[in-house]
């Protein structure tokens, strides 16, 4: 398993490292029943507090992505796809309900908005 952190991110370290097990889980590059490394050895490995991973596979737990078995590790439980686009897009959501939130209240009206978004979509 391949993470890359970007410490001085305004996205704390646990979301980083959940959004890239994520991927590589919807991309299959982790597959069903396949173990993550333990807490302490992905802790020592990136360097960051045992906490922090635990606090991101928990996270994971619940959303259903792995599940965890005290004393043996965790594991990918998402063979599911849909489910995890599903979770993805929920987040998409969520991001996109805070950034017309912000636009709103800097006074930009609705037609604003949906011009910018189709505008930026159109340059990609």
């Amino acid at each position: 398993m391949h993470i890359i952190l970007n410490h001085s991110s305004m996205v704390p370290i646990y979301e980083q490292l959940m959004e890239q097990i994520k991927s590589d889980i919807i991309n299959s590059s982790l597959k069903e029943g396949e173990a993550l490394p333990s807490v302490r050895s992905l802790a020592g490995e990136l360097r960051i507090s045992a906490l922090t991973v635990k606090k991101a596979y928990d996270k994971l737990e619940g959303e259903g992505f792995v599940t965890t078995i005290h004393g043996k590790g965790t594991y990918v439980t998402a063979s599911d796809k849909q489910l995890a686009l599903e979770a993805r897009q929920k987040e998409a959501e969520a991001d996109f309900e805070k950034v017309i939130d912000r636009a709103l209240a800097m006074g930009m009206s609705r037609e604003d908005i949906l011009e910018t978004v189709t505008l930026l979509l159109d340059e990609k």
